[in-house]
């Protein structure tokens, strides 16, 4: 998930005065492509002139590796405004802005604002539910979300040990909830479980028949 952090804003100093330090991932990551998924959506320009990816060439800033440095950044550099996941921002008290979400409300980053995101959207819209989360709808939907996947084939020539793979998952929702909340990610919302643990049946081996 994503988060953005002001230095000025965190030290509580005017930032008036001072020039905008952008800072971004040196690497390629799953957090740039959120980022540069939604600013693509939100902003023709953008989508033109940088587009979207996991790495991205960025028009100007300085790039920190992984979400530790891109923090380290906005916490050193004076007016300092970056992206990063939402467990980094949290766990080093970055500042945070709201944004303008796609039904036109400001809402801050949040567990509520994260899983409304999850629950607006269609995941029946992309083949194996592989729906990017970005700008999705909802009065309280966070813009910038994203959703973990775990990829397993459709067809299985061993079902044996994709049931217990699919054992594992089915006891992860069961169990695991809380356990994402205390790292600081955020649980999907009951009902996309349930879809989720329904698209199982597509799982089948080599006659045809579900593996669980």
């Amino acid at each position: 998930m994503e988060r953005r952090g002001d230095r000025a804003a965190q030290s509580g100093r005017e930032a008036s005065g001072d020039n905008i330090t952008v800072v971004h991932r040196s690497d390629g990551s799953g957090t740039t492509f959120l980022w540069s998924n939604y600013l693509s959506k939100a902003n023709p320009e953008f989508k033109s002139s940088v587009g979207e990816g996991t790495a991205v060439k960025w028009p100007t800033g300085v790039g920190g590796k992984g979400n530790e440095g891109v923090a380290s950044y906005v916490q050193k550099i004076r007016g300092a405004i970056g992206y990063v996941e939402y467990a980094y921002a949290k766990q080093n008290k970055l500042a945070y802005g709201q944004l303008q979400n796609k039904a036109g409300k400001f809402v801050s980053p949040d567990d509520e604002t994260f899983k409304a995101a999850a629950a607006n959207a269609d995941w029946n819209s992309v083949p194996g539910m592989g729906v990017v989360l970005t700008d999705q709808n909802g009065d309280k939907a966070w813009p910038i979300t994203g959703a973990s996947f775990i990829l397993i084939h459709a067809k299985q020539d061993k079902p044996d040990s994709a049931k217990e793979v699919l054992k594992f998952f089915d006891w992860s929702f069961r169990n695991g909830q809380r356990m994402a909340a205390e790292l600081d990610y955020v649980p999907m919302p009951e009902p996309v479980v349930k879809q989720i643990q329904a698209a199982w049946k597509n799982v089948k081996d080599a006659s045809g028949k579900a593996v669980y």
